[in-house]
């Protein structure tokens, strides 16, 4: 072969080689998922148990309240530690898209979505997992020795004396829960009443929780006469813990969630991060939440309402995007100027 033939094959050689090399190389799936959860531990305990076995990656998941959760994604942005964030109120998650937490992703599985509006971001960052009402949970036994005292049907009933010091909320510096109530009572009553009204509220608590959930558990124990929790929540400590609960609605109407999740954005997994979201979007997997004690409505086609009851409720018409978009100036009016969030209970 002659030097110029040998040096055009060389050259020829040395250009193919990154491309062979590329299709030799079968890119490696991830084998592990790191999930940032919101949901009652035994969801979420659930999940990991589900997805383990179907897909055969391993769930390492932490449980956080909503407001922990966004405050740390917030401080890892730099160098993100979760994969996906599954579970907590959607403003959250409208808050966190505004930092540039979430990775865009265009699920094939948005087509099972009940309502596309509502239940999706317009730009593909987040997408609800289920939907819960806002209720009163109070507790029968305190009831019964307050003969005369009726369970609160009204967010006015709140400030009513015979509950003086008797309130049980979570801080919604940590709590969607509690940043829903908060959201809906200013959406009801406007922002000068609202407000007004926010601090003659918090005057009645007998105390703060970290956890949205936990003040169902405590008025259940006899720890305060009411709590402000998520129906789906209430139901849970009655139908399950047996707590001497009674569940009411304000009839001014109430707030509700929409549970969101999104995909952190620079996830290390991400397409374990895919598998999640893809999965959690289908009406198998939102037929679980039962199984692990979850009663929240499903936003999917194709799945049986646990308890109809807790939708069939006056609904405020909550708006989502006004709630994420304020969602740290509320939460930092409410500690700065109401109550500071200093000594939270942390038990759930």
């Amino acid at each position: 072969m002659n030097p110029q033939k040998l040096l055009y094959v060389m050259l020829s050689l040395m250009l193919l080689l990154p491309l062979l090399l590329a299709g030799c190389q079968k890119e490696t799936a991830s084998t592990e998922i790191n999930v940032l959860c919101t949901p009652q531990e035994e969801w979420c305990q659930g999940m990991k148990q589900e997805f383990e076995k179907e897909f055969d990656i391993t769930v390492n998941y932490v449980r956080m309240s909503s407001g922990e959760a966004l405050a740390r994604l917030q401080a890892e942005q730099d160098n993100p530690q979760f994969d996906i964030w599954w579970g907590g109120p959607i403003d959250s998650f409208v808050a966190g898209t505004e930092m540039g937490l979430f990775e865009a992703y265009d699920s094939p599985n948005y087509a099972n979505l009940l309502d596309q509006a509502k239940y999706k971001d317009a730009n593909n960052h987040w997408a609800g997992i289920y939907v819960g009402s806002l209720g009163f949970c109070t507790n029968t036994d305190w009831l019964a020795a307050h003969p005369g005292v009726e369970a609160p049907t009204s967010w006015a009933d709140l400030l009513k004396p015979e509950f003086e010091d008797q309130v049980m909320v979570a801080h919604p510096s940590t709590s969607g829960t509690s940043y829903t109530a908060l959201s809906t009572i200013l959406q009801i009553m406007g922002d000068e009443k609202g407000w007004e009204y926010l601090e003659q509220y918090a005057g009645q608590v007998h105390q703060f929780t970290k956890s949205g959930s936990a003040p169902g558990k405590f008025v259940g124990q006899g720890e305060a006469a009411v709590g402000i929790v998520f129906s789906h929540d209430i139901v849970h400590e009655i139908d399950d813990n047996n707590l001497p609960l009674m569940l009411t609605f304000p009839s001014e109407g109430t707030g509700y969630e929409i549970g969101g999740m999104g995909i952190i954005k620079g996830a290390q997994h991400l397409d374990a991060a895919q598998q999640w979201f893809d999965w959690a979007l289908t009406a198998e997997t939102q037929s679980l939440g039962p199984k692990y004690h979850a009663y929240q409505a499903p936003t999917v086609k194709g799945v049986a309402l646990s308890h109809p009851e807790l939708l069939e409720v006056t609904l405020i018409d909550y708006d989502f995007q006004w709630a994420g978009t304020h969602k740290v100036e509320f939460v930092d009016k409410f500690t700065n100027e109401i109550f500071a969030a200093d000594n939270l209970r942390l038990k759930d």
